[in-house]
């Protein structure tokens, strides 16, 4: 079992902390799929809803909130029943921008593993307005079950009531819909080849700049992140912080990073080179490697 579950575990019902240290291994990243969670809420004989909300703390223990130390967990259920887990973090040092929010986190994570609509959201603290903005980009979104502890389930709008969202700008597949563009790159480089994939499955519809970055660790590994724009601007979710974030729910240290590549479109209104490479400069001395493909 990883080291930085110990603490939790102790915060949890006697069954269910037993039940989990299982499934607690070294490749544990924070996804319990439906058949395992079904397991859990057997062996513990608790209710899903109240289930979810006791294994919060272990979703707090994937947080790296240097600057705040305050640490929040959450967690995105997805339409297929499968659960992602995801918490904040930030650069030591450097702009709270860089930050990246649990309920992004986890969204993000199961955006990653192929989920194409999130149903209920499960955090330890109501989710800040840039979150529920976020939230409201998504297929439904302003539909989605917010659970909170020691409250009742509410819907988004409920949080987030006047919402200003992507069918305002004539959006109509929102974010975690169904997408895949292709782009034309020769390379029989398997990293860029990633990167290139990963940029085809972005969102930014409000800037064309369809991009991607994969990170690679010094055992070979990669950890690939994907550009989520948002119709309120500022919530975008960078490549760059959603690669670092499944890094971190991986529990590997940026230390590991061993090249890092950044790909986006020819066609997009706008580059994230210089952004990506001042939060690639903040964790490591890897040089960002910068293509541009065009669309096929």
């Amino acid at each position: 079992m990883q080291n930085r579950f110990i603490d939790s575990l102790s915060e949890l019902p006697k069954p269910l902390a037993t039940a989990l240290i299982p499934l607690l291994n070294e490749e544990f990243c924070g996804h319990i799929d439906a058949s395992q969670l079904a397991e859990l809420v057997n062996i513990s004989g608790m209710p899903e809803d109240k289930l979810l909300l006791s294994i919060l703390p272990i979703a707090a223990a994937l947080a790296k909130p240097s600057i705040s130390e305050f640490y929040v967990g959450a967690i995105a259920k997805g339409e297929s029943g499968d659960i992602y887990m995801g918490a904040n973090f930030e650069l030591s040092s450097e702009a709270l921008f860089h930050t990246v929010h649990a309920e992004q986190s986890a969204i993000s994570h199961a955006w990653l593993n192929g989920e194409q609509k999130i149903v209920d959201i499960i955090v330890n603290f109501s989710p800040c307005g840039h979150c529920r903005q976020f939230m409201n980009e998504l297929v439904n979104g302003i539909n989605i079950n917010i659970h909170l502890p020691g409250q009742q389930p509410q819907l988004l709008a409920h949080y987030l009531p006047y919402a200003f969202g992507p069918a305002d700008l004539q959006v109509t597949k929102p974010l975690l819909s169904k997408s895949n563009i292709e782009f034309s790159l020769n390379s029989d480089d398997p990293m860029i080849i990633e990167a290139v994939d990963q940029a085809g499955l972005s969102y930014a519809p409000y800037t064309s700049n369809l991009a991607s970055v994969v990170l690679e660790t010094k055992d070979g590994h990669t950890y690939c992140g994907r550009y989520a724009e948002n119709a309120a601007f500022n919530p975008s979710m960078m490549p760059m912080q959603m690669a670092l974030s499944n890094l971190i729910r991986h529990n590997r240290d940026y230390s590991d990073i061993n090249r890092a590549v950044l790909i986006e479109s020819s066609a997009g209104k706008i580059s994230l080179a210089n952004a990506t490479m001042d939060t690639l400069q903040a964790v490591s001395a890897v040089e960002l490697e910068h293509i541009f493909v065009d669309p096929s």
